[in-house]
């Protein structure tokens, strides 16, 4: 399907009033251990949720409650409805060109898992290669080493340089083996945030007769995703982490795709006909959708997604990025303290190490200031070996977020470094 798309036209980015947004935040109302407010930088783990996602959740469950596409009466129509309206609304979110692109999944690592099962099952076979970057999530690891065992298929990674960057150089020249059948690649790393350039390995890709999925599940909450001009086969992404609920996530495939892909479970919901002697698959999405449908967790995403694209994608882009360039340059000023990876191009998170002290011990320090990250592996332990570290600190950022809060993070940190250098 061709997409006609308007000019591009340069305007100021609009600004973003984070003490604002956070009073939509019914978590920032509680106090952490300091007895001060506290300041969550760990959006890349788990988003908060704004009254807007909370009410809509609640909302379905006390007026809309019904079971989805299985019965006649009013309460199951309505449900039914508002489960399609938000698969309506995730098609518009990411540019897909129809709603029936959009599969409702758990989150990002069971889209993953979905379509190395299903078309690993129908597509992948001995001496095929799954290409991999040294910087996926587990979740964008082991699915593909599964598909790969079950087929007798092989891994291949391009490795990160010294920067934590994914050059290009090494995507060709795992392509140049012309056995690569699909490019699985994140967005953007969940552990040192570092943004790859997709469209341009898709392009490559494509060139060598390989498909493209891209793991969103960071680059969706956090600027503008079009996969028409991504160029990608498959993209996933989480409620979650998108100010969204759990247990609620998104698989965007292209409709040729799905529609030649076989069943990934089985169950109520992805049937046509059901006989003893065999069965007929409803169409995607239905196809991958088998079981009670979760309605009010969809319903609360597409809420979700009215909410964070009313705040403008690019405005939010803006404003995190802002907080992360100055919080590198606070942490990077500090003794003993150390940046995990310097990506050319960084996207919502900073990964660091504070020298003489582990990572979970820095994280108990600053939850003692009342800051919030992550101390961890950040399911990245390839990401972590390379640069010869077990785990690392992590702040990541939100549109709720502001100066202050890099402020007590670097103030914190600094308080933690002096602490274990003694």
């Amino acid at each position: 399907m061709t997409v006609s798309r308007a000019p591009t036209v340069t305007k100021a980015v609009p600004r973003l009033d984070p003490r604002a947004l956070r009073e939509e935040f019914p978590a920032f109302a509680r106090r952490g251990r300091d007895g001060r407010a506290v300041a969550y930088l760990d959006s890349a783990a788990t988003t908060q949720k704004p009254r807007a996602v909370l009410a809509a959740v609640r909302e379905f469950y006390e007026q809309h409650y019904g079971a989805i596409a299985r019965g006649v009466y009013l309460l199951s129509a309505e449900a039914t409805g508002l489960y399609e309206a938000a698969r309506g609304k995730v098609a518009h979110f990411l540019g897909a060109a129809a709603a029936e692109e959009i599969v409702f999944v758990r989150g990002t690592t069971e889209a993953i898992n979905l379509v190395a099962a299903s078309w690993g099952r129908a597509n992948l076979g001995a001496g095929d290669e799954i290409l991999l970057t040294g910087l996926e999530h587990h979740s964008n690891i082991v699915p593909w080493q599964l598909a790969a065992a079950a087929a007798g298929a092989r891994i291949v990674v391009a490795p990160l340089d010294g920067r934590g960057d994914v050059p290009l150089e090494g995507v060709e020249r795992a392509l140049a083996s012309g056995r690569v059948r699909m490019v699985a690649v994140a967005h953007v790393s969940n552990a040192l945030g570092t943004l790859l350039p997709v469209a341009r390995i898709a392009e490559l890709a494509h060139e060598a007769g390989a498909l493209v999925l891209v793991d969103g599940a960071q680059s969706a909450p956090r600027m503008p995703v079009d996969v028409a001009a991504l160029g990608c086969d498959f993209f996933a992404f989480s409620g979650h982490k998108t100010y969204g609920p759990n247990g609620i996530g998104v698989l965007w495939g292209r409709r040729g795709l799905l529609a030649a892909m076989p069943p990934y479970q089985g169950g109520g919901g992805m049937i046509e006909r059901v006989s003893f002697e065999g069965t007929t698959y409803a169409p995607p999405p239905q196809r991958f959708e088998a079981g009670t449908p979760a309605g009010p967790e969809a319903h609360g995403l597409g809420a979700a997604l009215d909410w964070l694209s009313a705040k403008d994608r690019t405005a939010v882009h803006a404003h995190e990025s802002a907080l992360l360039a100055t919080a590198c340059a606070k942490l990077s000023a500090l003794d003993g303290v150390r940046l995990v990876g310097t990506p050319r191009e960084r996207v919502g998170a900073v990964s660091f190490v504070v020298e003489g002290a582990h990572a979970h011990d820095v994280g108990t320090v600053l939850d003692a200031e009342g800051v919030a990250v992550r101390a961890g592996h950040h399911c990245a332990q390839p990401s972590m070996a390379h640069f010869g570290v077990a785990a690392t600190v992590r702040a990541s950022f939100g549109v709720h977020n502001d100066e202050d809060d890099v402020e007590r993070l670097a103030v914190a940190v600094g308080k933690a470094a002096r602490l274990f250098a003694r």
